[in-house]
């Protein structure tokens, strides 16, 4: 227990935060919170810092939110807090400059899973098992319906909500909860992969392309395409989409100017 809850690595531009309370199924309580919330404030504002990975000790990714914690605090004003708390964590994800990926080992239920559908990107053991679980317990999983309806296909999600069946890694992919699931020997090697694929391209047009992506998402289609042919224009102005151009017709490999 004298163990920090959330681990950080940074190596070779990918900052790894791995949520380290096994025992506990790795609960977003609201010191595991306040601890994610702390590194990708610093992360954010790390320039040298090229993707995220949020990883997890144990047999599972994330249980969801501490049931003893809340239980514990049984009064409205923490609920408010501590739902804010994850519901700020989790937008920071979303506006954070870098490409955030899912690391999931096990188990990601409730907010576990909100967690999941939160980042960018996700790969998991094909042992992994996802479920918005909180209405077997008569808690509907409000928040986390915010992203699993934002990633999965409406009825989907919905049969998840009210169920709290868990979708196997493999139904997960087709779904669009995550992007692959693999062997779990395997799982550190299929996240480098995507890793590498990523950091070898302008961090200029992924910074672009991520803020790019959200926002237009919460648009009309018009107005998205107006947005978007905005930032495309600018993106077109940077050096390295002048240096990409003039590697594609050179028939060279671009070397980036903003890494």
């Amino acid at each position: 227990m004298n163990e920090p809850i959330l681990l950080r690595k940074t190596e070779n531009g990918v900052a790894t935060l791995t949520l380290n309370r096994p025992q506990k199924f790795n609960p977003l309580s609201e010191a595991m919170l306040d601890a994610l919330q702390a590194e990708l404030d610093e992360i954010g504002a790390n320039e040298s810092i090229r993707v995220v990975v949020i990883a997890a000790t144990g047999k599972a990714f994330s249980a969801g939110h501490d049931l003893k914690e809340m239980r514990d605090n049984p009064t409205k004003e923490f609920y408010d807090h501590l739902f804010a708390k994850c519901s700020r964590m989790m937008l920071t994800i979303n506006r954070l400059p870098q490409p955030v990926i899912a690391r999931v080992q096990g188990i990601a239920t409730a907010a576990g899973c909100q967690l999941v559908a939160t980042c960018d990107l996700a790969i998991a053991a094909d042992t992994a098992r996802f479920a918005t679980s909180g209405i077997r317990y008569g808690l509907f999983c409000s928040t986390p319906a915010v992203p699993v309806s934002r990633n999965v296909g409406r009825k989907q999600a919905m049969r998840m909500l009210l169920t709290g069946e868990f979708l196997d890694a493999q139904q997960a992919v087709v779904e669009g909860l995550i992007n692959e699931a693999v062997p779990e020997d395997q799982l550190d090697t299929a996240v480098q992969a995507l890793v590498d694929g990523i950091v070898s391209k302008s961090a200029v047009a992924v910074r672009i392309g991520k803020e790019m992506f959200y926002k237009q998402q919460e648009m009309g289609v018009a107005e998205a395409y107006q947005y978007a042919s905005e930032m495309m224009a600018c993106n077109m102005m940077s050096d390295d989409a002048g240096e990409g151009f003039d590697a594609f017709l050179q028939k060279r490999s671009p070397v980036w100017t903003h890494s």
